[in-house]
């Protein structure tokens, strides 16, 4: 089968790699779609983020979705020619977290095309793909949909994490993918008032199509959230999705007293907190990581058709030139969701 395995920053090949045995639990699924998410764009630009580095080369992805090829003898879950969406967290079930029932916190946690772990565990921009049939999730949808279950997962986690946004007044600081899926999250949890922020235009217009009530440009309007600071602060909730130590200390000052910050957006580097804001206005500050049960939860709402993320979808790349398709996801100017067709 072929796959695109990153070696060090900027060195992306499409190799031949072997198709994995199936065994009687496995299901062989033939990869359609894949979509190039944050930490794959590290990997290409960086070869990593924080302390987390390439060491051995490493099929990227972990958005997948497919058509289920082959089945193991004691598979009842999936049957050939089945859509599936790959959840690519395969927690161990065993360990204090798993048993607790925060599967995301697992410490022996096995999630496609991560480094974290030596040897990495490889990724799903393959041509194949042998899964454990819990991972295996039926998805009566194209496949290019289904790719889109785990962004929509992640950010399902971390509407759980914010608590009941029915009538609230939400701020989505950073209007990447991920950003421009928490507007569509928060708009169909029935949020009064969406405003998101970010430095660009092009991904602000996506956003303000999709449903945020405003979409301000920090670069160009420093002083853009400046009125929403007024009476100390206008948020109920708070999504920060860039992972820009600015952009927290700017939402917070417009977050009103008793509001939920979450933080979503991972940074390159460690960032200062503005503690006096977390104090004085008893904010809750809350991290969000992954995803768990969500994941269904993602699938269901993507068959059902009740959150539409194609108009986040800006083109889908043959395998053949997935160095062209990273290239255009590092461009912000004119992607925001790209996908391999595999």
């Amino acid at each position: 089968m072929k796959a695109a395995v990153i070696h060090a920053p900027h060195d992306l090949r499409i190799e031949e790699r072997p198709v994995p045995e199936t065994g009687p639990r496995d299901v062989r699924v033939r990869i359609r779609a894949g979509g190039i998410c944050g930490s794959d764009l590290h990997y290409f630009n960086h070869g990593g983020f924080g302390t987390v580095r390439i060491r051995e080369p490493m099929i990227l992805g972990h958005e997948m979705a497919g058509v289920v090829e082959a089945v193991g003898a004691e598979v009842r879950r999936v049957r050939p020619g089945q859509v599936v969406a790959v959840n690519p967290s395969r927690p161990c079930n065993a360990c204090r977290f798993c048993l607790a029932g925060q599967q995301q916190h697992c410490l022996d946690m096995r999630f496609y095309g991560s480094a974290m772990r030596f040897p990495h565990i490889q990724g799903g921009f393959s041509e194949v793909l042998v899964c454990d049939e819990s991972q295996a999730v039926p998805a009566d949808m194209p496949v290019e949909r289904a790719a889109f279950a785990e962004p929509l997962a992640v950010c399902l986690h971390a509407a759980h994490q914010a608590g009941d946004l029915m009538g609230r007044r939400v701020l989505v600081t950073g209007a990447g993918p991920i950003g421009a899926i928490l507007v569509l999250v928060a708009r169909a949890a029935g949020a009064g008032e969406i405003v998101a922020t970010d430095l660009m235009d092009e991904p602000l217009a996506v956003v303000r199509r999709i449903g945020a009530d405003a979409a301000l440009n920090i670069r160009t309007s420093p002083d853009a959230l400046a009125p929403f600071q007024a009476e100390k602060g206008q948020f109920d909730v708070v999504f920060e999705a860039s992972g820009n130590g600015a952009a927290l200390a700017g939402a917070l000052l417009a977050a009103r007293p008793g509001a939920v910050v979450v933080q979503v957006g991972l940074g390159g580097a460690e960032t200062s907190l503005p503690l006096n804001l977390v104090v004085t206005k008893e904010i809750t500050l809350r991290g969000t990581f992954r995803f768990h049960a969500e994941f269904e939860q993602a699938v269901r709402l993507l068959a059902s058709g009740r959150l539409d993320l194609a108009p986040l979808l800006t083109e889908i790349v043959p395998l053949a030139e997935a160095n062209r398709a990273f290239e255009l996801a590092n461009d912000r100017t004119r992607a925001m969701k790209v996908q391999l067709a595999l």
